[in-house]
């Protein structure tokens, strides 16, 4: 590439390399109108191929390289391929790569903020700090986009060149951070020569690093205060780190002073970990530190809480130490659930009247304020009620109809189709790019191209996305898309059925309702085959590589290795097989066994009832936030599901069967 002094890092020397991008969807243009409704559906096919080659080979510095062709060159994601090409030179750049310097810059001269500069300039950047080329580092430097690690550098720049106005607010304000940063011990340390490392900091961020329960750090933090401030501290951290003991101290020694935050957290951790133990010290810590009604309120709520989720029914006694005041949404919502367990209808209406206006009006409360009406008698009250959660489209709406004896049937809202618009929207530069990123396995870049075209259209416009991604069959994102435009109700283009064939088969296989298998799927990977999750689940019915074999040797398929789970057939098989296991193993009490499915079948036994109960009341009381909304979820995908099939409304009141233990024949329902 050539260069000169005057020029260097100016757009006035961009290469023509640089300019692919319009001509690559002139050609897109070109072929949709020339060849063959068959090939016009992908007229990058051949030249993708050779990209993807180019672009694996970028990782593999000793494989030969082979020379551009005209049509890689022109090919929309080319820049890709650049930037690849220099986030891998950038590696092993020393002290003084001009060269490589000049190119990076001159990239991202030109394409800015575009998603395809993100990479490279974050790559660059740490490469150029790397190397102690703070003037260049500074010019480059964009402090919106870049994360923690980044910004300390950029700290480390700012001392480096002597631009130092302002900087010791400004890095004040990153030492404010519960966690280690390691990249920020320039900064911090250049923050203490100020003498601006103050004492009052220190403590700032010990107590947040307490607060979020991360004690050895804080201990690290708390090192560097004077031995009178520290000591509270290191205090809290003993709590923390021990809470029955720090309690016991505290009891026993009521002279001994403490910090009240760090009392009121170490007894929410103990709370949490020991109910029993929590429990027997109540009334003697209260009495110790000589905190009346008021001040007892917050240690009665964070004891009352975990033992409504364990189901116990101290949790009310608990909550009625509590003052109105002291209530968060998390506690408000408990004090419903306890309620409802000891099935307390007086006390569920009271509770729920004493939530916040926004709280109460959503439909779960909605509901539950309708059953307590109708369970003290006020049926006109409760119907009303009932009335207003069906028209919400959820599991409490198939629940209020259940309730009202009527058939629960979605309220489909229609997303309308422009296939001009769509097909403009289609062509534009970034959705071409978004649609060859996918097809190149690349999903991240794909997603970051979407969100970037995504945000340049007239907010009109928006709702065509939906369908565009659909029509790619890229359907976890319509619905992502569909969410973030607020959109639900569109069932027909969120609700698609992609792998019928697969469902169908597996549900003569297992006998498990094929509305049901594609509930899970829905939630479960949102139809993506290649899904795999943070706790190592796999496929479009998320299966733990254990459980599906375990699961394959009881319906003696072959044993599956994780690429298995990645196809298809293998999935939906085994994860039909896994709920028909777990259906027989849960008496055939559909809710009980997809709380197995996804919090894990030990979970489900425990939380079973010693006696059978309403099910709405026991999946309410599912202790697990996600496990309780994977089931209603679910439960309202399978009833979404069953409506596309056969147009009309679902009979949901065997969703009305009492939840017992499978050992009881007399309790078990069916829901």
């Amino acid at each position: 590439m050539a260069s000169s002094a005057a020029g260097r890092y100016s757009l006035r020397m961009l290469p023509d390399v640089f300019f692919p991008r319009r001509a690559a969807v002139a050609v897109l243009a070109l072929f949709s109108l020339t060849l063959p409704a068959q090939a016009s559906e992908d007229p990058f096919r051949d030249v993708r191929n050779e990209f993807m080659l180019a672009y694996a080979r970028v990782s593999q510095p000793g494989a030969p390289a082979a020379a551009d062709t005209e049509d890689l060159r022109t090919y929309p994601l080319y820049p890709y391929l650049q930037a690849a090409r220099l986030r891998q030179a950038l590696k092993s750049a020393g002290p003084s790569s001009d060269s490589v310097d000049e190119r990076a810059a001159t990239f991202l001269a030109y394409y800015d903020d575009e998603p395809v500069a993100r990479s490279l300039r974050r790559t660059w950047l740490e490469s150029l700090a790397d190397r102690n080329r703070w003037d260049l580092f500074l010019t480059h430097y964009r402090d919106a986009s870049v994360g923690d690690a980044l910004r300390c550098r950029s700290f480390e720049a700012r001392i480096a060149t002597g631009r130092t106005e302002g900087l010791a607010t400004d890095i004040a304000a990153q030492w404010l951070t519960p966690q280690s940063l390691p990249e920020c011990d320039v900064a911090f340390s250049w923050l203490r020569t100020q003498n601006q490392l103050t004492p009052a900091l220190i403590e700032q961020r010990a107590r947040l690093a307490l607060t979020k329960g991360t004690t050895a750090f804080a201990r690290q933090i708390i090192a560097q205060l004077p031995a009178g401030k520290a000591a509270p501290l290191q205090q809290w951290a003993g709590i923390l780190d021990n809470p029955q003991r720090g309690i016991d101290a505290l009891i026993g020694s009521p002279q001994t002073p403490v910090d009240p935050q760090a009392l009121l957290t170490g007894w929410s951790q103990l709370a949490r970990k020991d109910r029993i133990g929590a429990i027997s010290r109540f009334n003697a810590l209260m009495k110790a530190r000589k905190l009346d009604d008021a001040a007892a309120s917050p240690y009665a709520l964070a004891l009352a809480v975990p033992l409504a989720r364990d189901r116990d029914a101290a949790a009310l006694g608990y909550f009625d130490k509590v003052r109105a005041g002291d209530f968060d949404e998390t506690g408000h919502e408990w004090h419903v659930r306890a309620a409802l367990w000891a099935e307390d209808w007086p006390r569920v209406a009271d509770a729920i009247a004493a939530m916040p206006a926004e709280q109460r009006q959503v439909a779960r409360w909605r509901y539950w304020a309708a059953r307590a009406a109708e369970a003290q008698h006020e049926r006109a009250l409760a119907e009303q009620l009932y009335d207003s959660v069906i028209a919400d489209d959820n599991y409490y709406s198939a629940m209020a109809s259940a309730r009202l004896d009527r058939p629960a049937k979605p309220h489909p809202e229609r997303v309308v189709e422009d296939k001009v618009l769509l097909r403009e929207i289609g062509q534009l530069p970034s959705f071409v790019r978004t649609r060859e990123l996918l097809r190149a396995n690349l999903r991240r870049e794909a997603f970051a191209e979407w969100q970037y075209g995504f945000d340049a259209l007239d907010a009109a416009k928006r709702p065509q996305m939906i369908h565009l991604a659909a029509s790619w069959g890229w359907f976890d994102q319509a619905v992502a898309t569909a969410t973030q435009l607020r959109v639900f109700n569109d069932y027909t283009l969120l609700y698609p059925q992609p792998y019928d064939r697969e469902v169908r088969a597996a549900a003569k296989l297992t006998d498990v309702d094929p509305d049901l298998i594609y509930g899970v799927m829905r939630q479960e990977s949102l139809y993506r085959a290649d899904a795999v999750s943070s706790a190592g689940a796999y496929g479009l019915l998320q299966l733990i590589p254990a459980t599906a074999r375990s699961t394959a040797q009881r319906w003696k398929r072959p044993r599956p290795s994780t690429s298995d789970l990645l196809v298809p057939s293998t999935s939906v098989t085994l994860g039909a097989g896994q709920l028909r296991m777990l259906l027989d193993r849960f008496g055939g009490q559909t809710a009980v066994a997809l709380a197995g499915y996804n919090a894990g079948p030990g979970a489900a036994t425990r939380w079973l009832p010693q006696s059978a109960i309403d099910p709405d009341i026991w999946i309410e009381n599912i202790p697990y936030n996600e496990t309780r909304a994977y089931v209603q979820r679910v439960l309202w995908h399978s009833i979404v599901f069953a409506w596309l099939r056969s147009g009309d409304g679902q009979r949901t009141e065997g969703w009305l069967a009492r939840i017992g233990s499978p050992e009881d024949p007399t309790q078990v329902g069916t829901l």
